[in-house]
């Protein structure tokens, strides 16, 4: 996905490299901001190309993280907030990954840093309201966690009756995350937590909610890359292990990532020479495999990226799979490594937030 041109208000200082995401709510860039220390790595959020029937709602995600991040972003818990203007935003860039890239099993030092941050943010007043996503938690390269993606979160002056129960709401979906990386550290109080629903959730899970996800997903075509699906258990290592058949195919992976349509499918990344189409492969596919729905994406290169060990680094590829894009380079080790993701990147096939 190509740019868009610098807004008007950061002319000369803006420097976009790559679009990390684009839907109808809001443009997500990584690049570089000049600050009166120089030039950081930045993220730029914008909603002054979004189309005017999304406006509305765009402009309120957009507010809400605005505020949120013009106070958390001073606690050391969350990207700094560098700009502020009416339709574009510029946090700080975190060096990390998200929660399910970094999979923090049995890492106690996380989990107390991530209590310890959600502190911060309730006795500044914030209730975050979406860190059931694992992709609202950053595993620092410091291994200290951080909260992301703000557009969501609501301010209060006062500790009322809704604050309390919003951040009860933050803690409970914090031991979700705890219960499956760390369940062996679990007090008898966590447990007690774990189990127990706010009436307000309780209602919003009965009654808003299955409207909520119908309007976003269906309507909006709202992508929430969370989760999974026995697709990815059961098909994707039966498509690896056909590809892998073909005779010009040297190695095969296959990932899955949620399309427009709030539907999991598979990408099948294939390590071939150029004179293999896509379009043989995904018909060879079909030919083998009767039963099985054949990716909905098959991206041909060279070369993949690979472990020390050998092994295909699947973890990348499942990034650029869902556009995840500002997550990848924690991940790389060198040079190489670098120049291979570079091209995959520039040549993926899920465009699907383009709008």
């Amino acid at each position: 996905m190509k740019a868009l041109p610098v807004p008007h208000e950061l002319a000369g200082r803006w420097t976009s490299r790559v679009v990390l995401k684009r839907d109808l709510f809001s443009t997500v860039e990584r690049g570089s901001f000049a600050t009166s220390s120089g030039e950081v790595e930045a993220v730029m959020r914008r909603i002054d190309q979004v189309p005017w029937w999304t406006f509305g709602i765009a402009h309120h995600l957009f507010a809400r993280e605005r505020r949120a991040l013009a106070i958390a972003g001073k606690l050391g818990i969350a990207p700094p907030l560098l700009f502020a203007g009416r339709r574009v935003i510029i946090r700080g860039w975190i060096d990390g990954v998200a929660l399910q890239t970094a999979k923090p099993y049995g890492d106690r030092a996380f989990f107390a840093s991530a209590k310890t941050a959600l502190r911060s943010l309730h006795r500044a007043g914030i209730c975050h309201n979406d860190l059931s996503k694992q992709q609202n938690w950053l595993r620092g390269r410091d291994g200290r966690a951080y909260l992301m993606d703000f557009q969501l979160a609501s301010c209060f002056s006062r500790r009322t009756r809704l604050f309390r129960l919003l951040a009860y709401e933050d803690l409970r979906h914090l031991l979700k995350h705890k219960h499956r990386y760390l369940i062996e550290e679990f007090t008898p109080a966590e447990w007690r937590m774990r189990a127990r629903k706010t009436g307000l959730t309780a209602l919003w899970m009965l009654t808003a909610k299955p409207a909520y996800e119908l309007i976003m997903h269906r309507v909006f075509g709202y992508v929430d890359r969370e989760g999974g699906g026995t697709q990815l258990a059961n098909d994707s290592p039966r498509i690896a292990a056909c590809l892998k058949q073909h005779p010009q195919v040297r190695d095969a992976a296959v990932v899955q990532f949620y399309d427009r349509g709030a539907r999991h499918n598979l990408y099948a990344f294939v390590e071939a020479g150029p004179d293999v189409s896509e379009h043989a492969l995904r018909d060879f596919v079909t030919r083998k495999l009767a039963d099985v729905a054949p990716p909905a994406h098959v991206h041909v290169s060279e070369v993949l990226p690979r472990a020390a060990t050998g092994d295909i680094r699947t973890e990348i590829l499942q990034l650029v799979a869902s556009n995840q894009l500002d997550e990848i380079d924690s991940l790389l080790t060198n040079d190489a490594e670098r120049a291979t993701v570079a091209g995959l990147v520039a040549q993926r096939r899920n465009l699907h937030d383009r709008f």
